[in-house]
């Protein structure tokens, strides 16, 4: 398969990087409320989960995925171009509710082309350069709102850089439809993966693969809820979950939830200190890149160490750093910027142990012959916890930022709680290895499938 879709791929997620942190702030120069911030945070992942699911299902039907991609592509272009015309909150809202129904609708129909134009023993490899590439745009969408006011504070007037950052960003989502309709893999219809070994297959490797930079802020990933849970049966699923298992779920709820629950109001509180809309951008990529930076060692820490005692550790200090973030208020603009850069580049690394080590730990903990099904469902959970948290998030936050930072916080620790408290996963005699590959072949039920994809 030739690579040169996947520069119209990283193009693309350019525009969906610089999007996930420019819609809130717009919605902040309109004046939104910290209400209004978690209502925008609650509907784009109420919309993105049954947006992933329904193409993903629409794909299986059709003879050309490509044009669902291409699709897709131009809805994102055409939901940023218009969003800066938009005065009224409720219709930001709306708006970009539509554009991350957009951008979670590409990504389940790109794995398939992957893995319909490329051999079975490939399929790890190829769906890892994909995750890089979205990685490096989504990063680059970050940078690219970090440098902008600054470049376009000098040629345009004041007030019209962000829509023009909005239409920059349209651009790019433009261009990279054109380049992908140049360059998009072409499969036939009888080269689709149907076959159910094979569709647990995907979600298995992409359930366990590293997150990328998007991961590090941003928990739900819509292509890995469309394949980790197209192979789920709820009663199988609910008797195949013993105790610990249970627990550990009760666990991830508090914690993704208490997660979603920080980020929701933060551009609001960025923005009351001071921050423009540069130094709003550049705190987040620190925590993307701190996160992205730690994937590979907290692989290797949790093979080594006990996954308990690391779980519960990254999340107490995630915890603790959430309502530490209010103690800025009231310093310098230099001094407040530096503090709260450190602060959510420190989050970013707990985010890279808590995403790694709980896929060993759910992976651990896991019955053999429902692995994927319970590796689909923690996927969910994250979800759910992302949207639940946007919404409690915003409401705190009106009583007072503080306030909505302690009880993220309190969330999280409260999970942290439950995770010490399951022994028996510091007993287990399996070892524990986050290394994609390497979770998925232990994972896979089929043995021959499973060595098929081993790279050395």
């Amino acid at each position: 398969m030739s690579d040169r879709w996947l520069a119209a791929w990283g193009l693309g997620s350019i525009a969906f990087g610089g999007a996930s942190l420019l819609v809130p702030l717009y919605l902040v120069e309109l004046g939104a409320s910290p209400v209004q911030l978690g209502l925008l945070a609650a509907t784009a992942a109420g919309v993105g989960a049954p947006g992933a699911i329904a193409f993903g299902r629409l794909a299986n039907r059709v003879d050309r995925r490509r044009l669902l991609v291409l699709a897709t592509l131009i809805g994102v272009a055409i939901s940023m171009a218009a969003i800066p015309f938009l005065t009224s909150i409720a219709a930001v809202i709306v708006a970009n509710a539509a554009l991350w129904l957009f951008v979670s609708s590409i990504g389940p129909v790109l794995t398939m082309l992957v893995v319909d134009d490329t051999p079975e023993s490939q399929w790890s490899e190829r769906i890892g350069l994909v995750n890089a590439y979205q990685g490096y745009g989504w990063a680059g969408g970050l940078v690219l709102g970090t440098v902008w006011p600054l470049l376009g504070g000098r040629l345009l007037a004041a007030g019209t850089v962000t829509r023009s950052l909005f239409w920059l960003l349209a651009a790019c989502a433009g261009a990279s439809a054109v380049l992908a309709a140049r360059t998009l893999p072409r499969p036939v219809s009888s080269a689709h993966v149907t076959d159910g070994r094979a569709v647990r297959r995907v979600g298995r490797l992409l359930a366990t693969s590293s997150r990328g930079v998007k991961g590090a802020t941003f928990a739900f990933s819509p292509t890995r809820l469309y394949w980790t849970t197209r192979g789920i049966d709820p009663r199988r699923l609910a008797a195949r979950t013993d105790r610990t298992l249970a627990t550990y779920f009760v666990a991830g709820a508090f914690f993704f939830t208490g997660s979603a629950a920080f980020w929701a109001p933060l551009p609001l509180y960025l923005t009351d200190l001071g921050f423009d809309s540069g130094r709003v951008f550049a705190c987040y990529l620190a925590s993307s890149l701190g996160s992205a930076a730690c994937y590979g060692l907290a692989g290797r820490l949790s093979s080594r160490y006990d996954v308990r005692h690391l779980q519960s550790g990254v999340l107490a200090v995630r915890g603790a750093l959430f309502p530490s973030i209010v103690a800025v208020a009231g310093a310098g603009l230099a001094v407040a910027f530096g503090t709260v850069g450190l602060l959510l580049a420190l989050l970013g690394v707990t985010w890279a142990g808590i995403a790694v080590v709980g896929t060993a730990i759910v992976t651990r903990l896991a019955p053999p012959d429902a692995r994927g099904e319970v590796l689909g469902a923690y996927v969910a959970l994250g979800a759910v916890g992302g949207g639940l948290g946007g919404v409690l998030g915003g409401w705190v936050a009106t009583f007072g930022y503080a306030a909505a930072f302690a009880v993220a916080g309190g969330l999280v620790l409260a999970g942290a709680v439950l995770v010490a408290s399951l022994e028996s996963i510091s007993s287990g005699d399996r070892t524990v290895t986050t290394h994609p590959e390497t979770v998925a072949e232990r994972a896979d039920d089929d043995t021959a499938m499973a060595s098929s994809t081993r790279r050395e």
